[in-house]
């Protein structure tokens, strides 16, 4: 048995390392029908679906649902396109984007949870106000999630005293964890996802800056009369100061702010003008491994070693700190990364392929994009599904390519990205982070809206109102 592993293995290595072009290994997406998107629709559902149902089972097992769609798409290709088309595509896919997507996030998610910001606060609307916009545009640097974890337990731990605090919770996802990673592709994954794609780091903050400022001023402004409405139902409108609370602002762990700069330096070198860019140091089966993302991979996992090595494991624990967030996404993205591959050949495939409609849905009879087509498209795709994988797709129906999306499909670009980000806000399911935020107020014993109740009470009656005049505004 040992015998023909070691012969399969030799084949397939023998396979990877061949030299050729890569377009001898692409999926011709015309030739595939709709059905080979099944998978990647199964695991969509089981993330939107199962949590909500059986949640003891999700949470035991994800990572083998997760394998499991995945197997269900790469073994009939497989039988059908053979091995080198199949171990091509995954190779693609992970080289050149699941790998830089999961370092990232890794790298953020454990330098911010290394910082614990210390101190009495006293959850009144303006300071609410103010947790709230330093969470906003910090989400931009540090990622949703990163911002997120850093500030939920602050704000948490401010509003203690307040019975009525869930509206709170809830716009601190609609703000933190989703509209405030809009400036920067360490923001948000779907920004990211642009990035490794090609689009200039600072392309996003320009042109998503009109945009997020609209969203944010708007809603904080409704944020704050919810907040005075329910602070005058309080019994006590004053928050109870005991002497031993009267503790100062403080920060443990601040280096890890400089470790999050230095986090930022090395996305930022991967995207610019030098002598190493575009040096292709790795070329497996034709795919190109350039040198300046291969440091910046190197320098984020340095970071991430740096953080967890020299951040006290005190800070950690006080931040209620643990792995499993991480684990959730990376071992739930495989499974998504995977069996996306097809949707994304279809849709290259354009009027030839078994997406036509899509393209159509978003496109003139004469190909011109329809771009609050393409923003609401992408938005209520990313409110069920989730907002990454749906940027990627609508990003490639739009061609795909980054030197045309950033300047003749300008607006296209923008819708898409706005759509992304901005409406991951409208259920739990839309964004990382959103689950992540109910989870831990839910472990304070704040009641938070059920899946339905959050989208019914909060998000369609706030957000949606707020996404037309985006619309009308920017895309019309």
């Amino acid at each position: 048995m040992r015998k023909y592993i070691i012969i399969f293995m030799l084949f397939v290595s023998n396979v990877i390392f061949a030299a050729g072009n890569e377009n001898n290994y692409h999926l011709n997406g015309a030739d595939m029908s709709i059905f080979w998107t099944i998978p990647f629709a199964g695991i969509l559902l089981s993330i939107a679906i199962i949590p909500l149902i059986a949640p003891h089972f999700w949470h035991k097992n994800f990572g083998k649902i997760s394998a499991f769609w995945a197997l269900i798409l790469i073994l009939p290709m497989l039988f059908s396109y053979g091995l080198s088309i199949t171990i091509y595509e995954i190779l693609h896919v992970y080289l050149l984007e699941y790998f830089p997507f999961i370092i990232l996030l890794l790298a953020l998610y454990t330098i911010s949870g290394g910082v614990r910001i210390k101190g009495s606060l006293r959850g009144t609307p303006v300071v609410n106000l103010i947790i709230l916009i330093i969470g906003t545009f910090l989400a931009s640097w540090m990622g949703t999630t990163g911002a997120a974890m850093l500030l939920i337990r602050p704000i948490i731990r401010a509003n203690a005293w307040r019975k009525h605090k869930t509206h709170i919770i809830v716009f601190f996802i609609f703000l933190v964890a989703n509209v405030g990673g809009s400036l920067t592709p360490l923001g948000d994954p779907p920004l990211f996802l642009g990035f490794l794609k090609g689009v200039n780091f600072f392309w996003t903050t320009k042109a998503m800056f009109l945009p997020m400022m609209l969203v944010v001023t708007l809603l904080l402004i409704v944020f704050y009369f919810y907040d005075v409405y329910y602070l005058n139902k309080e019994d006590s409108k004053v928050a109870p100061i005991e002497k031993n609370e009267k503790e100062p602002l403080s920060l443990e762990g601040s280096f890890n702010l400089i470790l999050l700069f230095l986090a930022v330096v090395a996305v930022l070198q991967s995207g610019i003008d030098s002598p190493i860019k575009g040096k292709v140091i790795f070329n497996p089966m034709g795919i190109h491994i350039e040198f300046q993302n291969l440091i910046r991979d190197f320098l984020l996992l340095l970071l991430t070693v740096l953080s967890w090595t020299l951040t006290s494991k005190k800070i950690r624990k006080e931040n209620q700190f643990t792995w499993f967030p991480i684990q959730e996404v990376a071992k739930l993205f495989a499974g998504i990364f995977t069996t996306i591959i097809p949707a994304i050949a279809i849709l290259k495939a354009g009027n030839d392929g078994d997406m036509k409609s899509i393209i159509g849905a978003v496109s003139t009879s004469s190909g011109e994009p329809i771009n609050i087509a393409y923003f609401w498209l992408t938005g209520i795709l990313s409110s069920f599904l989730d907002n990454a994988p749906t940027y990627l797709v609508f990003f490639n129906t739009a061609g795909g390519d980054p030197s045309i999306l950033t300047t003749i499909k300008y607006d296209t670009l923008l819708a898409i990205s706005a759509g992304a980000v901005f409406m991951g806000a409208n259920t739990y399911i839309g964004n990382a982070p959103n689950f992540m935020v109910k989870s831990i107020a839910e472990s304070q014993n704040i009641e938070m809206p059920s899946f339905f109740g959050y989208m019914f009470k909060y998000s369609i009656p706030i957000l949606i109102p707020i996404f037309i005049i985006v619309s009308l505004i920017f895309f019309l």
